[in-house]
């Protein structure tokens, strides 16, 4: 499965130059980029400002090396409409395949600095809130709602639509350009109820972007159909809150919840989430996403994680896969838009369903997976892991620690040689499927029913043996193996057992 499809050579990318239009009011909120039936603040002349006079001109390409670290900052641009964010990171440009962020890094000269961003309706600064309102932009890179400079807004009921298409893929993975609506440097933004669509390339529909800003919504819809566009994302120290929100994408390498470069919160109580479009998982988390009580279904994989990163599930319907992709997804792209380190897989109850393709995929990384008491179905294959496109080849295998509390499992556990996996059964938990290869422990309440000639590379389960016989294990005639060799193996002394139900564990 090929989440992330950048190419590294040179990374190219267009600046927007933003004509400013507008003016600020003592609060900073103006209405520029794009038609808005809105009040908006007084224009030149005294009047309100309900459109952008000039959209943004062509920029220019440039080659560059991708940013490594800090998050944007910087002040207000010009003009009080729009605001051009501060010194660009640093680093080297980014390696691997393609994920629901988009192509690549930008370039050392296209950090936030490099853009100018802008909004139909825009708070710089100071408090503002709107009841009823409509913002509408069909600009490039310019959003519906875009608050900034430590803003507080809130919004009730607001009627956004942003048609415009984005002039840079990464920006608007990175830095939120041409989001429906941006939130960033320390801002934060309240809607209760409403509607939020974008159909532009590019094109999230909420960004929460930098330590400090946030964005809280209860009640909203949010549609985004365009190629790159999430529904909700958080990036660089982000934080989303969503209570009661439905989304749906359906444009490539859309997710309806996401975190990109350097990582972000996002935590959900309630609502749909539904994404049908190509390498569109439900989730994609280089961040901390939770979810409870909350339904997401995804035509593709249901959930990926990259790198040092976690979902955790309360209650939660998750279900996505295909013959070409697998459910849930733990891998390293090597990007640089996650740290390196375990990811963590969590579910507490609820239900976790594969379409098609394994349950679980784990690839260059080591990834944790926790289930108790979820509803689960596979479509034969219960974890993967094995080497993939990502990471140095011969090195890039993957390490999977999996936990079951109370859980009935069904399908096949399979490694390739430079990967592992170690399976941990406890609290009435049963397992139904062939193992090829990984350790396998088994408390005594837990047992595993072989449906095929298996390989482990131990079995720790005091519990189940009694003598040569094993109780827990129902063999079905099959052969099961082990390394005598290893030390983790002691406790079998080299010898054969049998197994309840016919079939045999012996020593390779």
């Amino acid at each position: 499965m090929n989440y992330r499809f950048f190419t590294i050579a040179s990374v190219m990318l267009l600046l927007a130059v933003v004509i400013l239009a507008g003016c600020t009011s003592t609060t900073g909120a103006t209405q520029a980029g794009g038609t808005s039936t809105s009040s908006g603040n007084p224009g030149p002349g005294g009047g309100n400002v309900t459109s952008m006079q000039n959209g943004p001109p062509s920029g220019m390409s440039f080659n560059g090396t991708a940013p490594g670290g800090a998050g944007p900052g910087g002040q207000p641009g010009p003009g009080g409409n729009s605001t051009t964010m501060g010194n660009a990171p640093s680093g080297s440009a980014p390696s691997g395949g393609m994920g629901a962020g988009g192509s690549g890094g930008p370039g050392s000269n296209s950090g936030a600095s490099a853009y100018t961003f802008n909004g139909t309706y825009t708070l710089n600064g100071g408090t503002a809130t709107k009841t009823g309102q409509t913002y509408t932009s069909a600009t490039k890179d310019v959003s519906g709602v875009y608050v900034t400079n430590s803003g507080v807004l809130t919004l009730i009921n607001p009627t956004i639509t942003t048609s415009g298409d984005s002039s840079s893929n990464d920006a608007s993975s990175f830095y939120g350009l041409n989001a429906a609506v941006l939130v960033n440097q320390g801002s934060t933004m309240t809607i209760k109820g409403g509607t939020i669509a974008s159909t532009g390339s590019g094109a999230n529909g909420v960004i929460s972007t930098g330590t400090g800003s946030s964005a809280t919504l209860s009640d909203v819809t949010i549609t985004a159909s365009g190629g790159g566009a999430h529904g909700v994302m958080a990036t660089l120290g982000g934080n989303i809150t969503l209570t009661d929100v439905n989304i749906a994408t359906t444009g490539e390498s859309g997710a309806p919840l996401a975190t990109d470069r350097g990582g972000g919160v996002i935590t959900v109580t309630r609502g749909t989430f539904e994404s049908t479009g190509l390498r569109s998982p439900g989730i994609y988390s280089t961040g901390i996403i939770s979810v409870k009580d909350a339904t997401i279904d995804a035509e593709p994989g249901a959930a990926v994680i990259e790198g040092f990163n976690s979902i955790s599930l309360d209650n939660t319907s998750l279900s996505g896969g295909s013959s070409t992709s697998d459910c849930v997804m733990i891998y390293q792209s090597m990007s640089g838009d996650a740290s390196e380190g375990t990811g963590t897989f969590t579910m507490n109850g609820g239900s976790l369903t594969a379409t098609g393709g394994p349950l679980f995929f784990v690839t260059n990384t080591h990834g944790v997976v926790n289930l108790k008491g979820a509803t689960v179905t596979t479509s034969g294959s219960l974890i993967r892991a094995a080497a993939s496109q990502w990471g140095t080849t011969g090195e890039n295998g993957g390490i999977v620690t999996f936990s079951a509390d109370g859980e009935t499992l069904a399908g096949n556990v399979t490694a390739d040689s430079i990967s592992s996996i170690d399976v941990n059964l406890e609290n009435g938990s049963t397992l139904t499927g062939a193992i090829n290869p990984a350790a396998l422990t088994l408390d005594a309440t837990s047992t595993w029913t072989v449906t095929g000639d298996s390989v482990l590379t131990s079995l720790s389960d005091a519990g189940g043996i009694s003598g040569t016989n094993i109780t827990n294990i129902n063999g079905n005639g099959h052969m099961v193996t082990y390394d005598a060799s290893l030390a983790a193996n002691s406790a079998l002394d080299g010898k054969t057992y049998t197994l309840s139900g016919s079939g045999m564990l012996k020593p390779a």
